[in-house]
């Protein structure tokens, strides 16, 4: 029996998970007023349905819609138009999600997003306490809707960054499977793939501890096995499995950090443009290879190696490696479609060897070898 180290825990307010609790969202967005600021991505026709019933409530709506990652302009932009709001709803991906959080956090101030943003930024924490924020994902990844900060991108710094407080926690989360149906397998899948990148690396983060440890323990097969199922075809199971790992894995990354894919995928992002779900994908076989290079003999990268080759019928000493053939075959597109090999990947990897992500990566790997996990990539 080991001794536990401190740790401490903390997520969204409230969680709300299951088929159908979207339609709660009404309800709980007149408990905190009657001035809604509404972000949402393009691609569901339902929140059209929602803001009818927001109005109907009797809820006066601004709408903002969203596409892409959020930039330090979208993230004005969204400030402006919720001054006079008396709380934030992000229905939609990620990105979204992040701006919703963004949003709700500066409204109340009068500083300007740079003046908190990380790396680039002066990184101060936040003037004032943000407004109320209800996230409700509509795929299932990035797990934003239990995080405590929001990516964004600086295109002039070619950099992704966060603004990162406690407080920035959304009040509500409404996670309702039913959303993420029949979303188009390349998001599907790449947006998968991120969930199951942010459950394993705060399993073998350096800040791992008990609560995380057990979330992410039970998420890595589960979501290994969803990704299989949808990689064939739609199946309602599969998305229900999917979503619970992407919930897992917010609440895991949260409270344990993450590691060298997410370290060097803020940088990639940033400057090549690549989709943040593929890189991670991409980048996941490389980065494991590399660590347990450097670690050498570990029971946590064995179980993860054992865990990969059994769900995704991979050779297991091999299992690594093999990863970047299986997303060949699931037709997902290499990072070379966006990074030239002649491109400076060692200016790459130096950015993210001080990313705020590879600080938790269980050892430390050198530039060399991070731009050895990039060119894998390739």
């Amino acid at each position: 029996m080991e001794i536990i180290a401190p740790f401490a825990f903390a997520t969204a307010g409230r969680i709300r998970f299951g088929r159908g609790v979207a339609s709660e969202a009404v309800e709980a967005v007149r408990g905190y007023g009657h001035k809604v600021l509404l972000l949402r991505g393009g691609s569901v026709a339902w929140v059209d349905d929602l803001a009818q019933a927001l109005a109907a409530a009797g809820c006066e709506v601004v709408q903002l819609r969203s596409s892409g990652e959020p930039s330090v302009e979208d993230v004005r932009a969204a400030v402006v138009a919720g001054r006079g709001v008396d709380v934030v709803l992000g229905v939609g991906g990620g990105a979204v999600i992040d701006l919703a959080k963004a949003a709700a956090a500066l409204i109340p101030s009068d500083c300007d997003v740079m003046d908190h943003l990380e790396v680039v930024g002066a990184g101060k924490p936040l003037a004032a306490d943000p407004l109320p924020m209800i996230a409700m994902p509509t795929t299932a990844g990035t797990g934003a809707e239990v995080t405590k900060n929001a990516v964004i991108a600086v295109p002039e710094a070619g950099r992704k960054v966060s603004l990162r407080d406690d407080r920035m926690l959304p009040r509500l989360a409404l996670v309702d499977q039913a959303l993420t149906d029949n979303a188009p397998r390349g998001v599907t899948l790449g947006s998968g793939l991120d969930a199951l990148v942010q459950v394993i690396e705060p399993y073998l983060s350096s800040r791992a501890n008990p609560f995380t440890d057990a979330l992410c323990r039970a998420a890595i097969p589960q979501g290994i096995a969803a990704l299989q199922r949808l990689a064939k075809g739609e199946d309602a199971a599969a998305r229900d499995a999917l979503a619970y790992v992407s919930l897992s894995g917010g609440l895991a990354l949260a409270n344990a950090g993450l590691g060298a894919v997410h370290g060097l995928a803020g940088v990639i992002g940033g400057r090549f443009g690549a989709p943040h779900g593929l890189i991670c994908g991409r980048l996941l076989g490389p980065v494991l290879a590399a660590n347990a290079d450097a670690l050498g003999p570990s029971k946590r990268m064995a179980e993860v190696r054992s865990w990969l080759a059994e769900g995704f019928d991979l050779p297991d000493a091999g299992a690594f490696y093999a990863l970047s053939d299986l997303l060949d075959e699931w037709g997902l597109d290499r990072l070379g479609r966006w990074i030239p090999e002649d491109g400076d990947l060692g200016e790459t990897a130096l950015e993210a060897a001080v990313s705020s992500s590879m600080k938790a990566n269980p050892c430390v790997l050198s530039e060399a070898a991070l731009e050895s996990c990039i060119r894998a990539a390739l």
